[in-house]
């Protein structure tokens, strides 16, 4: 029986998505369950798993976009699988020489060959191309169809030039949206930028004291994010227009606060959301930001983990930046990025002292938040975290870590 394997859909709004990478060859035999391509929608990357076992003959190539609905490949389910599929491509010259010399001279030269998909083979052919000349950038080396297109016939000899060579990728479909939203922040909103410092001794000293107990109790670590989050929560009760948003001539304004963070994902940037931030306490907050930030690296990030959010937080300081301005997330109005850690000499009651400091920028759209809102967000959030235990912990800070 021949299976036809259609895009499911990611979400209510996606009507398309794009082949990122096929995991499996064609004419491959797969098991059921097994994850055999990864494809980008403009909100995530999803695995398709394989809905039954057999033999499987691709119906799009790494790159296409296809409708949701489609179909994107055909499963033979009563195909068997072979020496190739069963065992580890390193082993089966070892494993067929012992019983026939002859045959492992064919394995060898098969995997010495990369093999072009139909459509970068018609290609080639058009072009008079050598397929020994292209280096595959598909799974095991597999000549796609961008590879075919980008390829130039030889023009016959040149000059020694060294190593002038050049790479061309298409954007997936998740980079092309994040590319998308932010020209349109930069377009659409009447974007500025204002600045603080931060002196994080006191927090630095709080995490000294409690982070060993925190770690036993919770099984999280006790972060920096957690701070964050919580100084920011408080500062949006206290200027909730920096917690709305524009939609047309309307102000939204929220009474509750989803958090985006912004991490760093394999296919670029990632903001999950973490929900009802203003009930949420120091080990809540930890956990859920862990949680997300794993998904995010394992590529298992969902459409419903980045919908919605009010306020967004960029943490730059983890790659080592020192300023930044940092772009806001639409329809949101603010964005509030941190920055690294330095230790600079500061003047503390009169005295110049060695202190760890950081740089905060909130870039906020000025069509709707004034420069005396945005100013006193930005002084909130300083003094929350210059004071974590008044501001943030009701001066018990045991108590506030459930310790």
């Amino acid at each position: 029986m021949i299976l036809e394997m259609k895009v499911p859909s990611p979400g209510e709004s996606i009507t398309e998505v794009e082949i990122a990478q096929w995991l499996v060859a064609d004419g491959e035999y797969v098991e059921k369950d097994q994850a055999i391509a990864e494809v980008d929608s403009d909100k995530a990357t999803l695995e398709l798993p394989a809905e039954v076992s057999g033999i499987i003959t691709f119906k799009a190539e790494e790159g296409d976009a296809v409708e949701v609905g489609a179909v994107v490949c055909l499963i033979d389910t009563e195909g068997q699988a072979t020496i190739s599929d069963s065992v580890p491509k390193e082993s089966i010259t070892k494993v067929v020489t012992n019983e026939s010399p002859k045959v492992t001279e064919v394995h060898e030269k098969s995997y010495a060959t990369q093999t072009p998909s139909p459509a970068a083979k018609k290609i080639m052919s058009e072009k008079g191309i050598d397929p020994q000349t292209i280096q595959g950038s598909g799974r095991s080396g597999r000549i796609t169809k961008e590879d075919a297109v980008q390829a130039m016939p030889s023009m016959g000899t040149k000059p020694d030039w060294g190593d002038r060579g050049q790479t061309k990728s298409k954007l997936s479909m998740l980079r092309r949206k994040v590319a998308e939203r932010l020209v349109q922040a930069k377009n659409e909103t009447a974007m500025l930028t204002t600045f603080n410092e931060v002196d994080m001794a006191p927090i630095f000293e709080l995490r000294k004291q409690h982070k060993d107990a925190f770690l036993e109790k919770h099984g999280v670590k006790l972060g920096f994010m957690s701070f964050f989050t919580r100084a920011v929560v408080r500062a949006l009760k206290i200027f909730p227009d920096v917690n709305s948003m524009m939609e047309g001539d309307y102000k939204i304004s929220y009474d509750y606060c989803d958090i985006s963070v912004a991490v760093s994902g394999p296919k670029g940037l990632m903001v999950p959301v973490v929900r009802n931030a203003e009930v949420l306490s120091f080990s809540d907050v930890e956990k859920e930001i862990g949680r997300l930030a794993v998904r995010a690296r394992d590529g298992k990030i969902t459409v419903d983990d980045m919908t919605g959010g009010t306020f967004t937080i960029s943490n730059g300081g983890v790659f080592g930046s020192m300023l930044s301005t940092p772009i806001i997330n639409p329809p949101q109005s603010g964005i509030l990025g941190m920055h690294n850690i330095i230790e600079r000499p500061v003047a503390i009651n009169g005295k110049v002292e060695v202190r760890p400091m950081m740089y905060l920028a909130l870039s906020y759209d000025h069509r709707i938040i004034d420069g005396k809102e945005s100013v006193g967000f930005l002084v909130a959030v300083k003094e929350a975290l210059e004071n974590p235990l008044n501001f943030l912990m009701d001066g018990e800070a045991k108590k506030a870590l459930e310790l």
